[in-house]
């Protein structure tokens, strides 16, 4: 490692009620990509936030080169060189990549792109391996294009210190690789990387140096050559986490879930299902690969009775649930957790009695002939909270003042709680520290094991190679290929979130599968 280039010294950062920082101390060097992890609440975005100059900290100094700055803006940061690429991208759409990147610049006409600016971003471009098109519109980049923009907008505005937040979230294997590389480029010329992530597997492979938060201090700093899940894991949640799950050798049921040529309109009214078809049997875990966008959550939504279908069948245990109404698919069995756990799944203003009974209120068991049953709503959460291990100040406090890992075990718990025959859940995990998501895990698997069939959704296939049983991939509204989770290639299921048609060609051609 070259010399620091960032120092932080004694950050303590309150909220009302939170400690979020307690005097942490954090040395980034040129020429190092550096991991910061800790779970959900660790203080991690929050110390982030300040070296961006989002956040003022509240005690503590900021050293650039060695010299004390106080951030008032990001501005301030950014004139220091430190740039920080947020996972949801800050880009104007109708807008070209070129404008973009020049977009709050004094002193560039923001009318017309000069050549000048265009050869500087090609040639920041071929530097670091991130070439793109400065004449593109943004709408028109894939999501690993629209962040090479990002990347490159900060390098055009100098910056030496570039802070990621889970850069590779919504990015395909390959894509994810391709920045990896493109990184270890920028360390390589001086510059130095921080990684916000929480995948650990991306930590081993790339981090120079991991810092790992807990409850607001640094728990750890681990160099190169002691950088190992379990002990990145035993730093953030003080205690082992299964990073493998044990396979049941349960044999799978009948069929519970039958899509058969399903064609469906998107938001716009433009086609989204392309004749989808697919199978889910009892005690099953089938995983849905696919980069967001290609279908996946209008076809949870059309099993759920929240989309209608255009052509073709939705079947549950060989009965036509088609275009029925959610009232009627929730009564026959089917338990839906959609990704937007707040603002679908759940009402942010509601307390946790009322949404655990959301979809039995009408049930004679909770409400009489005018009004609700308070002792049996009381019972049914204090009962489910218990169970699930739900952490709440109150269940009389509006859901939306709970952490996420919390929400997805509040939501689980009111669907799994109806016992029933197929849970369709999309991206379980999303945005869960690793404690929560073994907990969120584990529950699915004993929803597995009481004989349910899930469709699990994700473009995390880490987590679909852990749970499936079979993994089916996702592209254009296309089922492009299917195959059991031991015979599942973590490339070319990759190729196959791409659209590659050598992939779907090896698939359609029942060509063995790498193991």
């Amino acid at each position: 490692m070259n010399q620091s280039l960032i120092q932080l010294q004694g950050i303590v950062k309150k909220f009302p009620g939170v400690l979020a920082n307690d005097h942490v101390d954090l040395d980034i060097c040129s020429g190092e990509i550096h991991a910061i992890l800790g779970e959900n609440g660790s203080g991690k975005s929050t110390l982030m936030s300040i070296l961006a100059g989002l956040y003022r900290p509240d005690d503590g100094n900021i050293l650039v080169n060695g010299v004390e700055q106080k951030f008032r803006s990001p501005k301030d940061a950014i004139d220091c060189g430190i740039g920080m690429i947020h996972q949801h991208f800050k880009l104007v759409e109708p807008f070209t990549v070129a404008e973009n990147i020049t977009l709050g610049e004094k002193q560039t006409s923001f009318i017309l792109a000069s050549k000048k600016l265009n050869d500087r971003i090609i040639e920041l471009g071929i530097k670091y391996g991130l070439e793109i098109n400065p004449d593109a519109k943004i709408w028109q980049l894939s999501v690993g294009e629209k962040q090479r923009v990002e990347i490159v907008r900060m390098l055009y505005r100098g910056s030496k210190v570039l802070v990621l937040d889970e850069p590779t979230a919504v990015l395909t294997p390959q894509e994810a690789a391709e920045l990896f590389e493109n990184l270890r480029k920028m360390a390589m010329a001086g510059c130095a990387v921080v990684l916000i992530t929480h995948k650990l597997n991306e930590v081993e492979a790339v981090a120079d140096r991991v810092t790992v938060l807990r409850q607001g201090k640094v728990a750890g700093v681990l160099e190169k050559h002691q950088i190992n899940a379990q002990e990145m894991v035993r730093l953030m949640v003080g205690r082992s986490v299964v990073m493998q799950y044990a396979r049941s050798s349960s044999s799978v049921g009948k069929v519970v879930l039958e899509l058969n040529k399903v064609k469906a309109l998107n938001d716009m009214g433009l086609p989204c299902l392309r004749e989808m078809s697919l199978r889910v049997r009892e005690g099953e875990v089938l995983g849905l690969a696919g980069v967001s966008g290609n279908g996946q959550r209008e076809m949870a939504e059309i099993i759920a009775g929240l989309r209608l279908i255009q052509s073709g069948e939705v079947l549950l245990n060989g009965q036509s649930i088609s275009n029925l109404s959610p009232r009627a698919i929730i009564d026959l069995g089917v338990a839906y957790v959609p990704e937007d756990r707040l603002g679908m799944g759940l009402v942010p203003d509601l307390n946790t009695l009322d949404n655990l009974i959301l979809k039995n209120y009408h049930r004679p068991e909770y409400s009489g002939r005018w009004l609700l049953k308070p002792r049996a709503v009381q019972q049914n959460a204090d009962t489910l909270v218990k169970q699930y291990q739900v952490k709440l100040a109150s269940l009389l406090q509006p859901v939306k003042l709970m952490s996420g890992g919390n929400l997805q075990k509040l939501l689980l718990a009111r669907e799994i709680s109806s016992s029933p025959k197929l849970m369709v859940i999309v991206y379980p995990a999303r945005g869960l520290d690793i404690g929560a998501t073994e907990a969120v895990h584990k529950l699915l698997l004993e929803l597995k094991q009481q004989k349910t069939a899930i469709l699990l959704i994700s473009e995390d296939l880490d987590e679909i190679f852990k749970l499936a049983d079979r993994v089916g991939v996702v592209f254009n509204g296309q089922l492009t290929g299917e195959f059991p989770v031991e015979q599942a290639d973590l490339e070319e299921v990759g190729l196959l979130m791409t659209g590659s048609r050598t992939a779907r060609e090896r698939i359609n051609d029942n060509e063995p599968a790498h193991s």
